[in-house]
């Protein structure tokens, strides 16, 4: 009796071991890229004898494939058991298999374009010829490929009137569904969602091109919508002409990210890796000049299985310019995505606008706070609680402040106004909480974290967002008073407003995680409270609750300001359509902009000074970058030795790497990091003439504290335009000031040529050893 007890326990103790060993899930193998030879019926029956060599028959192989990619990355994406991935990957051909795992990637939630330098709220006629926007003739048929969730096709930002026919460098297809015809002409990505969710709540999201989120409608109109004067947000926040970076260049929607199920659409999208993957594939196909990307992962991923780095890395070799957002993970470091060199990685930063909604309390002080919220209080003092004060018994101390859903008790916050703290949960849902609750107002108090950035959110009731200095103040002043009492002023637009810009706390930060010799960001772009079109079939908060329908919406996130590298590089293609998408990159990066709108260096939210892990290059200058003098060039080939030096060896099987050992950091790339330091470190570098014939430059250097930094030879002459012309940097660390060297941190400097006209910034980071 006891053998067979025992025999019983460990059958049940194997059961869910067996059981994982058979449970299937989606995997992508990646083969790498491909030849040409092949049909496009030839290279899916390849893939699929793949499938039927670790498969029990025809059927089970042919109904596991979910994509083929057969255009230029060359690979598929199968539902398969870990043991016949385990197979597959032991293959001499493939380079990588790897999972796909649910909500690895998540979006990265127009006086923007005007502040960056790029004119749009003036008539055409009355533009100066030398004008970025009239020498890129507005991007007019350059081709920019969103990847998000869909767009609002009837947005004034995406009318085609006076458009032209389509170029013919299009070479896609469109795809109708739901509340979606031919005639939109924009394709969805939905196999790998479906897979792991089953089939969409059409009540939640459009089976199509369709945008029910809002996300996608935002970026891609900020990187490509129309001019459309008097467009504001709910209650006339940001009044204004908005308009894209390059409102006549082409915009093709790749919808990949999709309504999470049973979770509120203010917390965000997912979107899969083999949907993506697809999406960039055919991107690629389509004739896509430049991609903008705002999505990224909550973890760094290896190169080999991170399916943008993948893509990006094929549209690269068909000199298409990437752009990919850095990622909401900040102030902590090393929290960036989407660090592969050949993308440009952009951060976020804030414009010359803000939306000024004082509070004012009993005992007369003044704190000023930020909303685009319409609603108005009666001029009159109200009743003021801290969230904690007015709490349900069954909330736990350390979320008291902070207004989740449920928590707070209607018959304590009935008719006041209520302060909540910013930590877990959305600041909209706070706002909606206080509503719930019966709250006549709602200020939102930074944490520490947040220091003095201040997003401005269309709330549901009267509400305003104030600084943590201000929060804690208002704190005490509740803990201080026996009847505290308040007073939110109604929301104005000002602009002008210095200093500008300066980084969003929120913006990741490198180091890079994955490429530390790498240095990421690339560039830093407006990010914080951006207007932009919006869906009429979301809401400006995307709460359940809010029935209110906007065609124009302020929101923030590198999500924001990655379109606007994005709309850039489309003006930039447009000047110069023979130029790599390196040489695009190295433009932007090298012209950036350090100081703010009162001649001091950016800084971060709170004040003190930024540095190149937050803001790279510095603020993008558009104008700057389509005449930047020199540029540092890579090649396909470039990034393939790269990875080998970085240990990746067999991302394209055709190449193979060199016996002679690299550094990553021999990559041409525009700027400098060093992540070990120790005793001296010389680089090479190759400059590119893209300026005038017979052109001098001379180099300077400010090196980063405690260190030299020697550049050999420090004049370069450049007879002719694509002259190119090699120099190394050698940095060491100064015997003299190793005590002032801070250890296990990076220090940062700047190394420039200058011709008199253009300065070919690059900045260096450097920690010792």
């Amino acid at each position: 009796m006891n053998s067979f007890s025992t025999f019983t326990l460990l059958l049940l103790l194997l059961l869910p071991i067996l059981a994982s060993c058979h449970e299937k899930q989606v995997y992508i193998v990646y083969f790498g890229g491909h030849n040409g030879e092949k049909a496009l019926h030839e290279i899916e029956e390849n893939h699929h004898s793949y499938l039927l060599s670790v498969k029990e028959s025809e059927e089970e192989a042919r109904s596991s494939l979910i994509y083929s990619y057969k255009h230029s990355i060359n690979g598929f994406a199968a539902l398969l058991t870990p043991h016949e991935a385990s197979k597959l990957s032991e293959l001499e051909e493939v380079v990588s298999v790897y999972k796909s795992e649910p909500r690895k990637y998540s979006l990265h939630t127009t006086r923007s374009w005007e502040f960056s330098g790029v004119e749009e709220s003036v008539a055409p006629n009355s533009l100066n010829k030398d004008d970025l926007l009239m020498k890129a003739r507005y991007g007019k048929d350059v081709i920019i490929g969103v990847l998000d969730s869909g767009l609002w096709p009837e947005s004034k930002s995406f009318s085609d009137d006076g458009m032209g026919p389509i170029p013919k460098s299009w070479k896609g297809i469109c795809q109708s569904g739901d509340a979606f015809n031919f005639s939109n002409c924009n394709k969805y990505y939905i196999k790998g969602y479906e897979h792991y969710y089953g089939p969409l709540n059409r009540t939640l999201d459009y089976r199509s091109p369709r945008d029910k989120d809002g996300h996608g409608t935002h970026t891609s109109s900020t990187a490509g919508g129309k001019m459309v004067p008097n467009a504001s947000a709910i209650g006339g926040f940001a009044s204004g002409t908005a308009s894209g970076g390059a409102p006549l260049a082409r915009l093709a929607m790749y919808k990949v990210c999709w309504a999470t199920p049973k979770e509120g659409k203010e917390d965000g999208n997912t979107c899969f890796d083999e949907d993506m993957l697809a999406a960039l594939d055919d991107a690629i196909a389509d004739g896509v000049d430049v991609i903008s990307i705002s999505i990224g992962t909550k973890e760094p991923q290896p190169f080999d299985q991170d399916s943008i780095a993948i893509g990006a890395l094929h549209a690269m070799k068909k000199n298409i310019v990437v752009a990919c957002s850095a990622g909401n993970s900040g102030p902590a470091p090393s929290t960036l995505s989407n660090t592969a060199p050949w993308i440009i990685t952009v951060g976020a930063s804030s414009v010359d606008r803000t939306f000024l909604s004082p509070v004012v309390l009993g005992n007369g002080m003044k704190f000023m706070g930020q909303t685009v919220t319409p609603y108005k209080l009666k001029k009159k003092m109200y009743p003021l609680v801290y969230a904690g004060q007015v709490i349900n018994s069954n909330v736990t101390k350390d979320l008291a402040g902070q207004c989740l859903p449920g928590s707070l008790s209607p018959k304590k916050a009935k008719g006041k106004i209520v302060i909540c703290l910013r930590g877990n949960g959305t600041r909209v849902g706070k706002g909606g909480e206080v509503k719930r609750a019966g709250g006549i107002g709602y200020i939102l108090g930074n944490s520490k974290a947040n220091g003095a950035e201040l997003a401005a959110d269309a709330h549901l009731l009267p509400a305003t967002a104030v600084d943590y200095k201000s929060a804690m103040q208002i704190l005490n002043y509740i803990n201080s008073t026996k009847s505290p009492v308040a007073h939110i002023v109604p929301g104005k637009t000002a602009l002008h407003t210095k200093p500008a810009p300066f980084m969003a706390s929120f913006t990741s930060r490198g180091p890079s995680a994955v490429a530390p010799d790498i240095l990421k960001p690339d560039i830093t772009a407006p990010g914080l409270n951006i207007l932009a079109a919006w869906s009429v079939g979301s809401s400006p908060t995307k709460l359940d609750i809010d029935d209110r329908v906007v065609e124009y919406n302020i929101i923030s996130g590198t999500s924001m300001s990655c379109p606007h590298v994005g709309g850039a590089a489309a003006l930039l293609k447009a000047i110069h359509p023979t130029w790599s998408s390196a040489a695009i990159r190295s433009a932007l990066i090298t012209s950036a902009g350090l100081t703010n709108n009162v001649g001091k260096q950016i800084t971060d939210a709170s004040g003190k000074p930024a540095d190149p892990f937050q803001f790279g290059g510095g603020h993008f200058r558009p104008s700057k970058a389509a005449d930047p003098g020199l540029v540092y060039d890579a090649s396909y080939q470039d990034y393939l030795l790269f990875l080998c030096a970085s240990g990746v060896k067999d991302l394209d099987k055709s190449f193979k790497c060199p016996k002679k050992s690299h550094s990553p950091r021999d990559l041409n790339y525009p700027s400098l990091a060093i992540p070990n330091l120790n005793g001296t470190v010389t680089v090479s570098r190759r400059l590119t003439n893209v300026g005038a014939p017979k052109s001098v430059y001379f180099a300077s250097a400010k090196p980063p504290l405690g260190f030299s930094v020697e550049i050999s030879p420090p004049v370069l002459s450049f007879k002719h335009v694509d002259t190119k012309r090699t120099f190394t940097i050698t940095v060491k660390a100064r015997s003299d000031m190793m005590d002032s060297i801070p250890k296990d941190q990076y220090v940062f400097g700047w190394y420039s040529w200058n011709d008199g006209i253009h300065n070919v910034r690059s900045p260096i980071a450097v920690k010792l050893a």
